[in-house]
């Protein structure tokens, strides 16, 4: 039977995200690995997805792109995963989450690219500085063990993967706080099994 759940990735993209949800919500779900160029940008991709980009989730015929959405989507969608946020959670759940999406990473796609914002024009721009905005994320991750709270939630895996890429890319600091927080997420059951799913699609290329 095929399955209510889609997701077009790439193992080399931020489709890692999305699967790392979808294997900490449980659910049976179809990969379909797009290539970049015409796999992606093909009409019948684009109808999908009209970005020409992935991750790209179905999800009995409603499309969900963005990673920060599709973590959203899932947690609301199957809640008897327990990844949303309680009502003591709820605040912090939906700053830190769309602080990374989008603070966290314009800031470390600017600075890769070599863009930096002149000290006069920051007040027109989502975050401000590069250097502030870091020192935003770590404090947030040094409020709890987790995002939100003491526990696991979907924030996590949006927060946490930006944190891990920093990290192994070099475009977060090592801080201690960053190491401990992505030191915790990684050792998940589900990270580890996304992961490998996604690193013997890269070894088969």
């Amino acid at each position: 039977m095929t399955e209510s759940l889609k997701l077009y990735t790439n193992p080399m993209s931020r489709g890692r995200i999305a699967r790392w949800m979808l294997e900490e919500v449980g659910e049976p779900y179809e990969a379909i690995v797009m290539g970049y160029g015409e796999s992606m940008k093909s009409p019948d991709y684009l109808k999908i997805n009209p970005m020409g980009k992935v991750p790209s989730l179905v999800h009995e015929g409603a499309v969900v792109t963005e990673c920060a959405a599709i973590c959203t989507y899932l947690a609301e969608v199957f809640p008897e995963a327990d990844l949303g946020p309680t009502a003591a959670e709820r605040a912090a759940y939906y700053r830190w989450l769309y602080f990374a999406a989008g603070p966290v990473e314009a800031a470390i796609t600017n600075k890769s690219a070599g863009f930096e914002v002149s000290p006069e024009r920051r007040g027109t721009v989502g975050y401000g500085s590069y250097e502030a905005t870091i020192e935003t994320l770590a404090y947030a991750v040094r409020q709890h063990d987790y995002i939100a709270g003491d526990r696991f939630t979907a924030a996590d895996v949006y927060v946490g993967s930006q944190v891990g890429w920093g990290l192994q890319f070099g475009t977060i600091e090592a801080r201690p706080e960053f190491s401990a927080y992505w030191s915790r997420l990684s050792e998940r059951e589900a990270y580890k099994r996304a992961s490998a799913l996604d690193d013997a699609l890269v070894k088969g290329q």
